[in-house]
């Protein structure tokens, strides 16, 4: 069915760009910029306006899950199941999003490493649950199309 393999786009998507992020860019970022206060302006400027596409992108794949609760009964344990830990890992993100950066862009420079260090916490919490929902509707679908 269509709606579910847009699902799962969309998920791997998500799952794919953080794996990205914290395993290739966020170590080349601190290789390429040693100094903590240029690293800060980079991450600030690369960071800057990703909050709509990622909102956007958490919509999308909110309405094909409950698009795929609705069409397929075969597949409404492991959807339902999924909309917990996607539900959290927006929960993060909005923190990260509207307490966490606002946050940070005021800090001083002795705070930043504290900053950095709770926002790769949150990074790899979000990762756990994006790949633990992108898992169990992956499995589901597999198993629902035998």
């Amino acid at each position: 069915m269509v709606v579910v393999l847009i699902h799962l786009a969309i998920s791997a998507v998500w799952l794919g760009s953080m794996v990205y992020s914290l395993a290739v860019v966020q170590p080349r970022v601190e290789h390429f910029f040693p100094d903590l206060e240029r690293r800060e302006e980079f991450l600030l400027a690369l960071a800057d306006g990703n909050r709509r596409p990622v909102l956007a992108l958490v919509g999308a794949l909110l309405l094909t899950d409950l698009a795929v609760l609705v069409l397929r009964p075969d597949m409404r344990l492991g959807y339902g199941l999924a909309l917990l830990p996607y539900g959290l890992a927006t929960a993060v993100f909005a923190h990260v999003t509207w307490r966490h950066w606002p946050a940070r862009v005021f800090a001083l420079p002795g705070e930043l490493p504290g900053y950095q260090r709770r926002l790769r916490g949150l990074a790899w919490t979000m990762l756990a649950l994006v790949g633990a929902a992108f898992l169990a509707t992956l499995s589901v679908s597999l198993m629902s199309s035998k």
